[in-house]
């Protein structure tokens, strides 16, 4: 028998546990899932007692940790990325498989001779973005290399998103399915990116300005914006010299002009305390944040004047539609304005029982074959079941729990810190994937410019 320890049962663990619970009888898995808050997982967990159970776990608690790793044979962690160090730590001593869909921080990096030399995998990166990227990114760019091709442009773009059909009145055309705090504060450091070999730099406050429009088939158009460092992809990808890359986050055409108007007005800020009480209302906070030249008016239009942007435009129809012109209170006292921004986000952005998210994902090559330009273009949509199993869930999950089946079945043969860019890991998960879920990319190729591509 594998026994396996999932902690952290949170909002995108619900795919993986159905996943792990429904090949358990088959695999001989035991699954022991470690939550803050396990009541929960009782009625999930009831027709499978035989091999599975639910236990109280925090992470401060460091026998409990101690004793449950030790008593696994492979650890999956759902928990914040913060913790997995910790988590490592415990797993390279009890010289037990570690799997993640977080990214690899300096300090699992530091794991890695330790993991080598008691033979285990840190396995990391690999639920959607990262995860699903890594594995269909490589699985063209090592098909472009057999024929020969040589890369010259890649760009990577992922969103998630609402479904068309849960997009409604809301004219962000977004909810959440992840956490809110880390799409309040997207993109807060400089994003950094390769275009014709030149290093180009996006500050901040200009990030969400400067958006890049692609259109995926069968769902219309997105705009792109960069995310933080695409350089830092190019080792693992094997892309050293390419002359162009670039990785960024999908949204719906006009979210990103709204929120660059957020970030002007200074509302994404997350440094300054402001002092304010909890009864103090919006349009008190956002007036505060306009030049004192600017009173005459009132509060929406001396914002659009400030901003540059039409009363009546989509940008402060946006704004409007949040409600940061009224009288609804903040609160939250004493807080920053990415604070105040987030608890009112997940009051308009909340995900309905009736709705359904939607995950969208595309790469983009350019390469020369034969002497002679060509592009690709890899295109995934997936769509959630219903506010619990979401497509979030379903695609950091389910790559996953089948990166851990083939862990348990001795079938990963890669120690150490690890993601999935090797053929034999991301092979049979791109064909389970397609064969047993349908998440599968549509693929596109041709020859010429991508930009001929594109307008398509």
């Amino acid at each position: 028998m594998t026994r396996i320890l999932l902690l952290g049962a949170g909002r995108s663990a619900s795919s993986l546990i159905r996943y792990l619970l429904q090949h358990a009888p088959t695999e001989n898995w035991h699954l022991t899932i470690g939550d803050v808050n396990p009541a929960f997982l009782q009625e999930v967990l009831a027709p499978h007692a035989a091999y599975a159970r639910a236990v109280s776990f925090e992470i401060a608690d460091a026998p409990l940790l101690d004793t449950l790793v030790s008593n696994a044979d492979i650890v999956i962690s759902m928990l914040p990325a913060l913790f997995h160090p910790i988590i490592a730590k415990a797993c390279v001593h009890h010289g037990r498989h570690l799997a993640t869909a977080s990214y690899v921080s300096p300090e699992i990096r530091a794991f890695d001779a330790e993991a080598r030399a008691a033979g285990i995998t840190l396995l990391m990166e690999c639920g959607l973005d990262p995860g699903l990227d890594h594995m269909s990114a490589m699985q063209v760019i090592d098909d472009i290399r057999a024929q020969g091709g040589r890369l010259t442009s890649f760009k990577s773009y992922c969103g998630g998103l609402m479904a068309p059909d849960s997009e409604g009145e809301n004219p962000w055309k977004y909810k959440f399915t992840w956490n809110p705090r880390n799409v309040v504060l997207a993109g807060q450091s400089t994003a950094k990116y390769l275009e014709q070999g030149q290093l180009r730099y996006i500050p901040y406050q200009h990030l969400f300005a400067r958006t890049e429009q692609l259109q995926v088939p069968g769902y219309g158009a997105f705009d792109g914006y960069a995310n933080r460092d695409s350089l830092s992809y190019r080792q693992p990808y094997g892309l050293d010299d390419i002359p162009t890359i670039l990785r960024g986050t999908l949204r719906r055409p006009g979210y990103c002009a709204a929120w660059h108007a957020l970030v002007q007005l200074g509302l994404t800020d997350d440094q300054v305390h402001l002092g304010n009480s909890a009864d103090m209302p919006w349009q008190d906070l956002v007036a505060a944040y306009l030049p004192a030249a600017a009173t005459a008016g009132a509060l929406a239009e001396r914002c659009a004047a400030y901003l540059g942007l039409e009363v009546q435009g989509p940008e402060m129809s946006r704004l409007n539609w949040l409600g940061i012109f009224g009288e609804e209170p903040v609160g939250l006292s004493d807080a920053t304005p990415a604070q105040l921004l987030e608890l009112l986000l997940t009051k308009k952005w909340v995900l309905q029982p009736q709705d359904h998210d939607m995950i969208v994902m595309q790469h983009l090559f350019e390469y020369e074959l034969e002497g002679q330009p060509r592009w690709h273009t890899s295109s995934l949509v997936v769509l959630g079941d219903d506010a619990v199993h979401t497509a979030m869930a379903k695609t950091v999950g389910l790559p996953l729990g089948m990166a851990v089946r083939r862990l348990a079945q001795g079938q990963v043969a890669h120690p150490g810190v690890v993601i999935p860019t090797h053929a034999d890991i991301y092979e049979p998960i791109l064909a389970e994937l397609a064969a047993d879920y349908g998440i599968r990319f549509v693929e596109e190729a041709g020859a010429g410019q991508m930009v001929a591509a594109i307008s398509q």
